[in-house]
Parts: C-alpha cells; sequence; structure tokens
C-alpha cells in the first residue's frame, strides 16, 4: 500500500512539508449561537497565528456512557448548524459519523468525515464515509496498534478515496486509563498523515460513573509531544466555559488558554520541520 502523503481537506493540505494544522471545537454542539461564538473565537486566534484551522463539533455524540448523557442536536439540525458555520465564517468544517446511512447527508455538508475510534474497524461505515466523496478522519481504536490501521486505510482507499487522516488519541492501559505511544505517529504516517488528539487522549473512559473523567492539566504537555513526534495536525476539544460544557467537562481545553498553547506548538513544529530539512 503506498503511503498518503498529503490530504486535502477543503482549501487546507495536512502532510508531509505542509504547515502544522489545527482541528479544534467544542465535543458536541450544544447550540447554535454557542457553536457559532466558538468558531469565530477559534478562528480569531488561528488567524493571528497564520494557523490553518478546521472547525470540529459532533452533531450526535452517540457513544456517551450513560443514556441520560446529552447527545446534541442530532444529524439534521446539528448539520444545518455546521453549515451556517461554513457559510458565514469560511471555516472547513467536521463532525462524527456513527452509521452508513449518516455518511450521504453527512457528506453534503462536511469537508471532513470522522470515524470514532471504536468504531475504526467497521467495514460497513469505513466504505460509507469513504463513498461520500470528502476527507476522512479515522481516530485509532484505543484496542489498536498503530500498525493495525493500515487495513483501515485499505479499506478507505479501496473507493478510490485517498483524501485520508488518522488520529492517535491513547491506548486502552488498564482500567479506566489511556496512554500515547508517540512511536505510533511515526508508525501511522507510513499509512497516512497523522493528527494528535491532546484531549481525549486525557480521558478516563467511565472513571467518573455515568461520564468518562479526565486529567486536564496532561493536555499541554500531550499536545507539546505530539508535535514534537512529528504529528501533521493537532486535535483539540475547546470550550469557553469547560466545567458546563455539556460533554467532556473533564477534558476540553479553555478558550482563553488556546492561543498561549497553540504558540508553542507552532514553535516546537518549526523547530522539528528546520531539523528535518537540513
Amino acid at each position: 500500500m503506498a503511503t498518503i502523503e498529503v490530504t486535502q481537506v477543503a482549501n487546507i493540505e495536512i502532510g508531509r512539508g505542509q504547515p502544522l494544522v489545527l482541528i479544534a471545537g467544542p465535543c458536541v454542539i450544544e447550540s447554535r449561537d454557542h457553536t457559532l461564538r466558538m468558531a469565530d473565537g477559534i478562528a480569531r486566534i488561528t488567524r493571528r497565528l497564520e494557523m490553518p484551522f478546521i472547525f470540529k463539533a459532533s452533531y450526535d455524540k452517540a457513544n456517551r456512557t450513560s443514556v441520560n448523557s446529552f447527545r446534541g442536536p442530532g444529524l439534521e439540525e446539528g448539520l444545518r448548524i455546521l453549515a451556517e458555520v461554513r457559510r458565514e465564517l469560511d471555516i472547513p468544517v467536521l463532525s462524527d459519523v456513527h452509521a452508513p446511512e449518516q455518511a450521504g447527508p453527512a457528506g453534503k455538508v462536511l469537508d471532513c468525515l470522522q470515524v470514532p475510534a471504536f468504531l475504526c474497524r467497521q467495514t460497513d461505515l469505513l466504505l460509507a464515509v469513504a463513498k461520500a466523496g470528502k476527507a476522512v478522519n479515522v481516530k485509532k481504536g484505543q484496542f489498536m496498534s498503530p500498525d493495525e490501521m493500515a487495513n483501515v486505510v485499505g479499506k478507505i482507499t479501496s473507493t478510490g478515496n485517498e483524501n485520508v487522516l488518522l488520529t492517535e488519541r491513547g491506548t486502552f492501559f488498564g482500567y479506566n486509563r489511556l496512554v500515547n505511544d508517540f512511536t505510533g505517529i511515526r508508525r501511522m504516517q507510513a499509512f497516512a498523515p497523522v493528527v494528535m488528539d491532546a484531549t481525549h487522549s486525557c480521558q478516563l473512559p467511565g472513571a467518573a460513573g455515568s461520564q468518562s473523567g479526565g486529567l486536564r492539566e496532561f493536555v499541554e504537555p500531550l499536545a507539546l509531544a505530539g508535535v514534537a513526534a512529528g504529528s501533521n495536525a493537532l486535535f483539540l476539544e475547546v470550550h469557553d466555559d469547560p466545567e458546563r460544557a455539556r460533554s467532556d467537562p473533564a477534558t476540553v481545553y479553555p478558550l482563553d488558554r488556546l492561543e498561549s498553547l497553540l504558540d508553542r506548538c507552532l514553535r516546537i513544529f518549526t523547530a522539528v520541520q528546520d531539523r528535518q530539512t537540513r
């Protein structure tokens, strides 16, 4: 299988020789106004830093810990809100797709369709999102090795779609713990460009009883380490009031601290790129 060197998401190129890209937004669409406000706030920061930006928010969180957890507005309303973000702010948009029948409608709005980690082996889902004709970002399953993701990429590219991203988001290590193997970034780059998900990597899945817990204090070192290890993009769930976030309140990153973190990540990315070109 040939290596995918660069993946196109709308007008943004992610991969070898390209700038560090940010994929960020709230975990779930909480409301139209909040979503537009978050997209605009993050966009203002990335414009100042001259950093390519893809907005992320889920229209449905189908893999919540509890049946009583907030899932979002659903497919139709969620896509309408994301289409407004795309249209009004001129920002590419990304969201999770949980079932094959969602891929067609999602592909009409989204610039990148994301496959959640727990679903990364579901062949019918992978083929459906690939056939939607947009870029596909697959989260590496917490139960899979980096090398196993070659088969995931093979399923997608079998449709002729070669705009693929793979995301590192931690591996199960005992009860309620995730760890990151940073060699996995380079290993998965043998297949496609790689995104470092620094917020989900800090989750403690199911540890808070009816929801996942987390260790937000480790988002920054994981983001910096992921960029230092050579990731092509950075994934961060961001919120303007983390403690009141309706999904992943323990790990979403504060909006008012985002610019400082991204500035440090960009400095590391530049140093890594400079060393690689010597």
